[in-house]
């Protein structure tokens, strides 16, 4: 019985999950091992004489410097920075707002209001950014970080609208009518009482949004066009393939430097805050 436990479990369990772990890091080891192969192994074919596609045993940095040296690599990364901080902060402003205010506030069509804005982040960027090209063209904003902060909102107030909705009805109603009862008006409720406690769904709904933006392409590839105004996706892309012919070295040195922030935002505010304040709510 206890055998049989046992491979059911190794069966229907732990392969799936070795597989699973395997498909997902396998990229980021190679990503890893791209970045510090030299040039002299990455375009070694691959019938000759002790070659190791999996391994390097010359490191180098060549391709770091190189992205360092010879593009704009550090100022796609200010760029992306400022354009995913300013309009990830926009947007949970407005989400915040909005969740609440269709979570708590009793008015007609309330909840169809909270199922359309949610429809609306399912519009396809390749729709919008037509009509949104006119409008950044009408405003004279094309090729400057405004037209990425002003258009992002367009798709990430309406994700962090619905989920802040949901959090807010999770929250029980009794905390925020209490403070009414001692005399709190509903803004007070709100700001000193309920969005404490919604705090690991505020973080949360920041870290996808930051996310959503860091890895934004196609609005960023229209509207910006000078090199020093590219943001990361945009910026390796174009600059690093021309033609046919790929830089793999400082490619994937850029993707491999380009993707630590949002692990780092991931690792931090993840492990310390959203799920140490989530934990402290439920005790």
């Amino acid at each position: 019985m206890i055998e049989g436990a046992l491979w059911r479990k190794w069966v229907f369990y732990n392969i799936p999950l070795i597989l699973f772990v395997f498909v997902l890091l396998f990229p980021f080891y190679w990503m890893i091992i791209t970045t510090f192969r030299p040039d002299g192994e990455l375009y070694r074919p691959w019938n000759a004489v002790n070659y190791q596609p999996f391994w390097t045993n010359n490191p180098t940095l060549e391709h770091i410097k190189y992205l360092f040296e010879e593009t704009s690599f550090a100022r796609w990364m200010f760029n992306t920075m400022f354009i995913a901080l300013v309009s990830t902060i926009i947007s949970l402003f407005c989400g915040v707002l909005a969740g609440y205010a269709l979570a708590r506030l009793n008015f007609p069509w309330a909840g169809s209001l909270g199922t359309v804005i949610f429809v609306t982040y399912l519009v396809p960027q390749t729709l919008l950014f037509i009509p949104l090209a006119q409008i950044i063209r009408n405003f004279e904003l094309g090729d400057t970080p405004w037209s990425l902060i002003l258009t992002y909102p367009t798709f990430l107030i309406p994700f962090c609208t619905w989920l802040m909705m949901g959090y807010f009805k999770a929250i029980p109603k009794e905390l925020e009518e209490c403070a009414r009862i001692d005399g709190a008006s509903r803004w007070k409720a709100m700001v000193y009482i309920v969005i404490p406690v919604a705090v690991p769904g505020i973080l949360s709904s920041g870290i996808i949004a930051f996310t959503l933006s860091w890895n934004e392409f196609i609005y960023a590839l229209v509207f910006l066009s000078s090199p020093d105004q590219k943001t990361v996706p945009v910026g390796v892309t174009s600059e690093l393939i021309r033609g046919d012919v790929f830089f793999w070295g400082p490619l994937m040195a850029g993707a491999l430097l380009g993707s630590i922030p949002v692990a780092i935002v991931y690792s931090f505010f993840v492990e310390h805050y959203v799920s140490g304040l989530t934990g402290s709510v439920k005790g």
